[in-house]
């Protein structure tokens, strides 16, 4: 009598839940909105009572969607919105959302973090939901094995402060900006300022939990090396959702140093990028020295030229790197006023420009300068000539320019010893470093927007002559859907070959042919998505 009659207030709550969903759905006017809600709250329970679907009708809805979108240009009213943004607290809410878009014919763009150069994560042209990891992120750090389990809805300051709390001897091999997704960002590599140490945050990933079409939660074991091989470095939202990752964590000493040393055009500027690129790769790996220049001063007044800052991390104290940089360097000039000493930790902070923040500050999910942009990505493998900087820094000197930034990364030591297959990340030796343009604007307007992405286009082909060809290699994670045919991942392999052999090179077959066996209905897309490649039809 007591089992039957919780069975039957268990049925009362679910039937009840389900039609208090389905009243809250059909209040927000759709269709389709209503259907896939209804099949959530059938499939798992814990949707209701709901706080984690926001539909078009409720009044945390643009607020909730607009969080996680960093770039502008895909939060203006005329963008397409999601049906639904859903933003589970458990990873067993993942499954249910898959399985019902599926059903329903839905798209669903998967949201860690917000760094999304072409609002992939975002944006479809289809109709979509929006599943945001942001209450997914939990972080277990075991200092005995040296080792992390990461949700990927965390943030890498997240992941940073808590490594820095539990060992000053730790660390991880990722980004700069301390408000990306983990989830996207491992997945399409993760590079920062220990690359030439430890190489990228992908290499150091040894198990995944991740939800498949089939809406089944699989580890490495369970989903077989090709599907974790694919994961690590093939980019976000090809293959399925991913949970969490397992990372090791990698050595650091109790004090690094860095700095920051520009030199206009007037003081040399140019000859010392120039040189800059030619040693560079071949400073001891526990020197990382990236260059970052823009145009300062007023065109107007006739007061303006080019900063080339020279920004760099040291593993170790300041009076070793003044010995490396006499030798490796000398030309820089750089002093000991010009140095800083202080814990890994704080350097993160200090290469995203907070240095004087507490280290709490690591925490902020929250981008504080929300801008519109453009941006893409190159390699370098032979020294851009000396000459051909006159024309970069004609075109900085441009109207539309006001707000770019090039950035040069080094490449070389660890780099250099990974096979380019170990992963799909295939940047490896041959490199001499990396170029990341961007260009920032204020404007609302599609059409002033629309001048700044030409002039961006306009610096990309001038760089064409001086970068690598054959291809003409990108960066996954600066995604770029100038580069060739985008179809909400429905072209064909060959078509989808522009591009992705821009970003993953030789390996970009073998992401195809790992897609068509996990993946084989092609759920998991957009626009630059891993088509499927199957062994039995021509492409």
């Amino acid at each position: 009598m007591v089992n039957l009659s919780i069975s039957l207030l268990f049925i009362f709550f679910t039937l009840f839940s389900s039609s208090s969903l389905l009243a809250r759905a059909t209040s927000s006017g759709s269709p389709d909105t209503q259907s896939f809600l209804q099949c959530l709250s059938l499939r798992n329970n814990t949707f209701i009572p709901n706080n984690i679907t926001y539909t078009q009708n409720d009044s945390s809805y643009s607020t909730v969607l607009n969080s996680g979108i960093f770039n502008l240009r895909f939060a203006s009213p005329s963008t397409p919105k999601p049906l639904v943004v859903i933003t589970p607290i458990d990873e067993s809410q993942v499954p249910p959302v898959v399985e019902c878009s599926k059903e329903h014919g839905l798209q669903i763009r998967i949201r860690s973090g917000g760094h999304d150069y072409e609002g992939a994560s975002s944006v479809s042209q289809l109709p979509f939901v929006i599943l945001d990891l942001l209450n997914l992120r939990s972080i277990d750090i075991d200092v005995e094995s040296g080792t992390a389990w990461v949700q990927s809805g965390a943030i890498i300051g997240e992941l940073y402060y808590r490594i820095a709390e539990a060992s000053p001897t730790l660390a991880f091999p990722a980004g700069v900006c301390p408000t990306l997704g983990i989830g996207g960002h491992f997945a399409g590599g993760a590079y920062g300022t220990l690359l030439r140490k430890h190489g990228l945050g992908a290499d150091h990933i040894i198990d995944a939990h991740v939800v498949d079409a089939n809406g089944r939660i699989l580890d490495r074991e369970s989903m077989g090396e090709d599907l974790f091989w694919a994961l690590r470095g093939g980019g976000g939202a090809s293959f399925g959702v991913i949970l969490s990752w397992k990372v090791n964590l990698v050595p650091v000493p109790e004090t690094v140093t860095v700095f920051s040393v520009q030199r206009t055009l007037q003081q040399n500027g140019t000859e010392l990028l120039h040189h800059w690129q030619s040693i560079a790769h071949d400073f001891h790996e526990d020197l990382f020295v990236r260059v970052i220049f823009s145009r300062i001063g007023s065109v107007e007044t006739g007061n303006a030229t080019i900063g080339v800052t020279f920004n760099s991390l040291f593993l170790g104290g300041v009076d070793r790197l003044l010995s490396m940089m006499q030798e490796s360097f000398p030309e820089l000039g750089l002093v000991r006023e010009d140095c800083e000493e202080m814990s890994w930790v704080e350097s993160t902070l200090y290469f995203n420009g907070f240095p004087t923040q507490p280290l709490d500050f690591l925490l902020n999910r929250t981008a504080l300068d929300k801008r519109y942009f453009k941006a893409k990505s190159d390699y370098v493998t032979q020294p851009i000539p000396l000459a051909a900087f006159e024309g970069i820094w004609n075109l900085l000197y441009e109207e539309e320019a006001a707000g770019a930034v090039v950035i040069f990364a080094p490449y070389g030591g660890r780099m250099n010893e990974i096979s380019k297959s170990a992963i799909p990340f295939p940047h490896r030796a041959g490199n001499l470093y990396s170029i990341q343009h961007l260009v920032y604007w204020n404007a609302e307007d599609n059409a002033e927007s629309e001048k700044y992405i030409t002039w961006m286009r306009k610096l990309y082909r001038y760089f064409g002559a001086y970068v690598s060809k054959s291809p003409r290699a990108a960066y996954i994670n600066y995604k770029d859907y100038d580069l060739g045919q985008n179809n909400l991942g429905n072209t064909s392999f060959a078509k989808a070959s522009i591009w992705g052999t821009d970003y993953f090179n030789g390996n970009f077959k073998r992401l195809a042919q790992v897609k068509a066996v996990v993946d084989p209905g092609n759920f998991f897309r957009n626009e630059q998505s891993i088509p499927p490649l199957y062994y039995n039809r021509k492409n």
